[in-house]
């Protein structure tokens, strides 16, 4: 074809975010939160983050090689690290290497990739991992440690090593010698035996306003998140409605009877809330995609995390929220699309 004039290709902008990008913002974000729970909980968190990030890496290098996918393009996104790096600040400290194994085979292979890969995973992968370890291994998904100030000094670095590498603590000890309960937990056997969560205050497992360290650790969160916000990482939708329907469900539940259910502000600072809000549950593959389907998303996992925390089997519910929201994302964003301009809504 004769053409009058020499054409070019179509000169194009290269993107102001790509994925990679997106993901390690993610990464330092994590940081405060990171530095807090390692500060008041022993190095042992750092060594389940690169023992996950390890697993992870490797699980998904495979995966793609069998998927005939470009394995180093992949690999640079980091949405495998972040996965790993969720997971990790999930489980005890000093759980044994197999757990954060055993995780990542379940996050990478079966939630990612066996639905397609990044973008297609309709859970969100770190939880479903995580779900799978603490419903299958739930004596050792319990042995949290309690923070340093309760016992004078958290494990250091070469005793959380021989640890996770043993599967048993050094010294002959048994779990039940060095790990206490959460908050959470003791709120929730206080309930179970009628005692009120005012017996509490002035215990070990009890700071300032909410659990020992964990106040410490979800204000970490917080600032992360905060700074996700003004990168414009994440939307602010998803994270006020979670925190504003989980506060909401808990004052009601604080004020029909405060003898027995704790107060919003415990509910926020203790456990994963806080981290669930601004970095889980913001998973914009898992979740919803229009402005008022993230605020139904996350009001839903805000209300189901209570009603879990106050009705269920368990005493966080965070993971159990996200993944149950994340079967419900697609029905919500069906009947939240926005009108397109010139025609009626649907």
């Amino acid at each position: 074809m004769n053409r009058p004039f020499h054409t070019g290709m179509a000169p194009h902008y290269s993107p102001s975010r790509t994925v990679g990008g997106v993901m390690r913002q993610v990464l330092y974000a994590l940081v405060p939160g990171i530095a807090a729970h390692t500060w008041f909980f022993g190095p042992g968190v750092l060594f389940q983050i690169l023992l996950a990030a390890v697993f992870a890496i490797g699980l998904e290098a495979l995966a793609l090689m069998v998927r005939r996918k470009p394995v180093r393009l992949f690999l640079g996104d980091y949405s495998a690290v972040v996965t790993a790096v969720l997971f990790a600040l999930c489980v005890p400290p000093l759980a044994p290497w197999w757990i954060p194994f055993v995780g990542m085979v379940f996050a990478i292979l079966i939630a990612k990739h066996l639905y397609g890969g990044l973008g297609d995973n309709l859970f969100n992968p770190a939880m479903v991992g995580y779900v799978v370890v603490l419903v299958s291994f739930p004596q050792v998904m319990t042995a949290w440690l309690p923070a340093s100030g309760m016992t004078g000094q958290a494990p250091g670095w070469i005793d959380s090593a021989l640890t996770i590498i043993a599967g048993q603590p050094p010294g002959g000890v048994g779990w039940d010698a060095i790990s206490g309960a959460t908050l959470l937990d003791a709120i929730r056997n206080s309930a179970s035996t009628g005692q009120s969560i005012e017996s509490l205050r002035g215990t070990a497992v009890f700071g300032t306003v909410a659990g020992r360290g964990w106040e410490w650790v979800a204000l970490g969160y917080a600032l992360g998140g905060a700074w996700l916000l003004v990168r414009r990482i994440i939307s602010w939708h998803v994270p006020a409605a979670v925190i504003g329907s989980a506060l909401a469900l808990g004052a009601l539940a604080w004020l029909a009877d405060p003898g027995h259910n704790p107060s919003p502000i415990i509910d926020l600072l203790s456990g994963a809330l806080l981290l669930g809000a601004f970095f889980i549950a913001t998973d914009p593959v898992s979740g919803c995609t229009s402005p008022r389907g993230r605020l139904f998303f996350g009001a839903g996992v805000g209300i189901l995390t209570i009603v879990i925390r106050r009705w269920g089997g368990y005493p966080d519910g965070v993971a159990f929220a996200v993944l149950l929201m994340n079967m419900a994302a697609p029905l919500i964003d069906r009947f939240t699309r926005p009108r397109i301009f010139g025609h009626e809504r649907r």
